[in-house]
Order: structure tokens, then C-alpha cells, then sequence
């Protein structure tokens, strides 16, 4: 079936592949991302998930294929005319920030898309906005701290307090609760709940390894693995026991609680 450009998708990869030396990083990828559509992304290690966002964030180009952000198809478009309209987060971001930033500047300087506030003139509305961000967040009193003493999660909401800064239209959120503690952890996911039950809010990729990782509000599920997709969809067709075994190589019990999603071996 040949699949044909949606221009009012916000993401769409066709027949994606990303390919280096002998290895598939990538292969043969179909996927489509609407403007009001909440995805995760699941799959064991090696399954191709970053190189997924890294797509997906227009930061790398695939080695065969069609992958269209926004409408404009990557290769044929300058791709730091897109990269301001898509909010993202990863423990690799993280690492460039620098420790002693102050958690206000780290947020700020998402306008102009800096890591480490210098010289830059940041208007009232940009000051606000931060601030506004920041208590969404949980981290209004914490404007002062610096970036260093804080702990993993008080890290990932700053991250997302700056991947939201510049009002994106697509949110990119990479393993956000990787080494938090259970506290940390649910904590996140209210706040991401939040997040993803707001119709005002960016179309956003949640990618993680754990499906109790998932806030309530996610609506679809990409499964990956081996550099291959295993299913797409709605949440609720995608999320059985059938399909997440297959994924993780491994029989699995699945079920839902009270909008979350938990998996455990048979």
C-alpha cells in the first residue's frame, strides 16, 4: 500500500529507514502523528527508540524514506526553522546543562534555544512565562536553585518546563522518569497527566521501556522492536499481552487500573 503525505500531520515517517554501515537502525517505518494525539513509544533496548525521536526532532536525517515534520519534508527544508517549534527532553540534554545554571535561566533560555544564559536580552512576557512553567511544573520555589543540587526529578520537570517554553506544537519526551524514585517517579506522571489530558497542549512522543511509565491520557502506542514496528494505535488495541510479548521477548500478564497501565511476566 503506498502511503501518500498528510500536510496537516505534525509528524509522518514513510517507509523511514536509517541505516549506518551494516546496521538497521531503522527499517521501513510508517507512522503518523496528529496534532491532537498523545503517543508513547515502547521497546526493549536497541529497538530503535532514539533514533526514532532523533527523526522525529528533525536532528537527523533517514537514509531512505520520506519524513515529513509539520508538513515539510526533512532534507528539503531548513531545519533550524523547524527545531523551534518542537519542545524536547533526554537525559542527553540534561547533561549539557551546565550544573551551576540557575533553574530560571535554564528554562528562559529555551527562546533562543541556548544552553547556558550569557548575553541574551529576555523580555517581562519571557520572564513570566518562565515562571508560569515552572509552577505548572512544582518547581515555582526553586527559581534560585541551581541546576546541580537538584535531584533526577526535580530535573526532568525543569527540562520540561524548558521543552514547553517556547510553545511548541510538538513535545518530545525521552525515558522522562528514568532514575527517579517511586516518589519522583509519580509524581512526574500526575504532572504529565496533567499534561496530556489538556486539549491545549502540544502533540507529544512519550518513549520509555516501562508501560507503568505511562500517564492516564496517552492515546496511541508505537511498539518497536529490532528496528521494526510491531504495532501501532490506539492505546487500548495496542497494550495486550499478545503484542507487548512479542515486543519484549517474553510472556506477559497485562492489565489497567484506574487509567494506568502495569505489566508483569507470566
Amino acid at each position: 500500500m503506498v502511503v501518500e503525505p498528510n500536510p496537516d500531520a505534525v509528524l509522518q515517517l514513510i517507509d523511514v529507514s536509517v541505516r549506518r554501515g551494516p546496521k538497521t537502525l531503522l527499517g521501513n517505518i510508517d507512522w503518523t502523528v496528529e496534532e491532537d494525539e498523545r503517543w508513547a513509544v515502547l521497546g526493549p533496548n536497541g529497538a530503535g527508540k532514539t533514533t526514532l525521536l532523533q527523526i522525529a526532532s528533525a536532528a537527523m536525517h533517514p537514509t531512505s524514506g520520506e519524513a515529513y515534520v509539520f508538513g515539510e519534508r526533512l532534507g528539503r527544508v531548513d531545519v533550524f526553522e523547524l527545531r523551534p517549534r518542537i519542545g524536547f527532553a533526554s537525559a542527553a540534554l540534561a547533561e549539557r546543562i551546565p550544573r551551576g545554571e540557575r533553574v530560571d535561566d535554564v528554562v528562559v533560555s529555551a527562546g533562543y534555544s541556548v544552553l547556558g544564559r550569557w548575553r541574551e536580552a529576555y523580555s517581562d512576557h519571557d520572564l513570566s512565562r518562565a515562571a508560569r512553567l515552572l509552577d505548572r511544573l512544582g518547581m515555582a520555589g526553586f527559581s534560585d536553585r541551581t541546576y546541580g543540587t537538584l535531584s533526577q526529578g526535580e530535573k526532568a520537570r525543569v527540562q520540561i518546563a524548558r521543552a514547553l517554553m517556547t510553545d511548541p506544537e510538538l513535545l518530545l519526551l525521552d525515558e522522562p522518569a528514568a532514575g527517579m524514585d517511586l516518589g519522583g517517579r509519580e509524581d512526574l506522571l500526575r504532572r504529565l497527566t496533567r499534561l496530556a489530558e489538556d486539549p491545549y497542549a502540544p502533540a507529544s512522543v512519550l518513549v520509555t521501556h516501562h508501560v507503568e511509565e505511562l500517564p492516564p491520557g496517552i492515546s496511541h502506542v508505537l511498539l518497536l522492536r529490532d528496528a521494526g514496528v510491531v504495532a501501532a494505535g490506539l492505546a487500548r488495541d495496542v497494550l495486550t499481552a499478545e503484542l507487548l510479548s512479542e515486543t519484549f521477548g517474553l510472556p506477559l500478564e497485562v492489565e489497567r487500573r484506574s487509567g494506568r497501565w502495569f505489566a508483569r511476566a507470566v
